[in-house]
């Protein structure tokens, strides 16, 4: 095997990569994921150390990176901002100094996407991107992944997502921008999408529906995620009446393709953003991409940290 040497690379948001680096990503996914299923070891990462920085609450982020880096023959180290020095007021900049002096890659899931932003630019070592307000690009890699392990590429294909113009929303119009598809986009009133969020070169790659049905027909792929994300919990119940309309639910899903999947990012709420007929359902494929973070989040952490590897 070779590698390539480069400099140093971040990923913060799912248009740092183009189109081809995501093809290799995915097809390294493929490949340690068969490793892993086969119970054969693969570590790349021996002696190298993954720094998980939390100020927000998680379950499968500190799962599949803590496992990932550790089925890599790497180490993790938890860092939760209440008991650190970031939770006293350190600066970002002097907390990147400090730590990518003592570790191989930083993963972060916070508030501001600015946050990450300035502890990459103060970073010796790569920063991904583990959740913020804006974005979830790790959690669209896996969903993207999911549909091409499913049911194959996903460039003309068509996402439906429903529900809030979130972090996972603003991702996947990257991610559609990036791979060639087209995401239908449905939110109520009050609730649309702003696309200069997303910073996409035009608007080509979605439409906006107001009926949740129109947005639904005839799509590859049907998501949604919780009506109220953290932070925004003193919304709830202006959300529970403003959302009531956009249960993804087995009439939703029959207006979409035959072979149309749902994907949630996890956890869901049965009964409000999804009934549990479809997330239980035969076309649900939410444990698969449950299962994906930690394999694509394995190909991400090898690339960034020793870079392209040929077999």
């Amino acid at each position: 095997m070779t590698n390539s040497v480069r400099s140093v690379r971040h990923f913060l948001q799912f248009s740092d990569f183009t189109r081809e680096e995501f093809d290799y990503l995915f097809e390294r996914t493929r490949w340690i994921k068969e490793q892993f299923k086969a119970y054969k070891r693969y570590w790349p990462l021996a002696d190298r150390t993954l720094v998980m920085i939390f100020e927000k609450a998680s379950t499968r982020t500190r799962l599949s990176f803590e496992a990932g880096v550790q089925q890599l023959g790497g180490a993790a180290i938890y860092l939760n901002t209440r008991d650190s020095q970031l939770g006293r007021g350190e600066p970002v900049e002097d907390a990147a100094q400090v730590m990518s002096r003592m570790c191989d890659v930083i993963m972060i899931r916070t508030f501001e996407q600015t946050i990450v932003e300035r502890l990459a630019a103060n970073s010796r070592v790569p920063v991904i991107n583990g959740l913020t307000n804006e974005f979830h690009p790790c959690q669209i890699m896996a969903d993207i992944y999911t549909y091409i392990e499913q049911r194959g590429p996903i460039q003309g294909k068509t996402v439906a997502w429903i529900g809030d113009s979130n972090n996972m929303c603003y991702t996947w119009l990257q991610a559609a921008e990036v791979l060639g598809f087209k995401v239908n986009v449905s939110t109520p009133a009050g609730y649309e999408v702003k696309p200069e969020l997303a910073g996409l070169k035009d608007c080509s790659h979605f439409e906006w529906f107001a009926d949740p049905m129109e947005a639904a027909r005839g799509a590859d792929i049907v998501t949604t995620d919780v009506w109220t994300s953290m932070g925004f919990e003193a919304e709830n119940e202006a959300r529970m009446r403003a959302f009531a309309d956009f249960q993804v639910d087995a009439e939703m899903m029959q207006a979409a393709k035959d072979d149309a999947i749902f994907l949630h990012c996890l956890p869901a709420h049965r009964g409000e953003e999804v009934s549990a007929e479809v997330i239980d359902g035969p076309q649900s494929k939410v444990w698969d991409e449950a299962e994906n973070r930690l394999h694509v989040q394995k190909a991400l952490m090898e690339f960034l940290v020793i870079g392209r590897v040929e077999a």
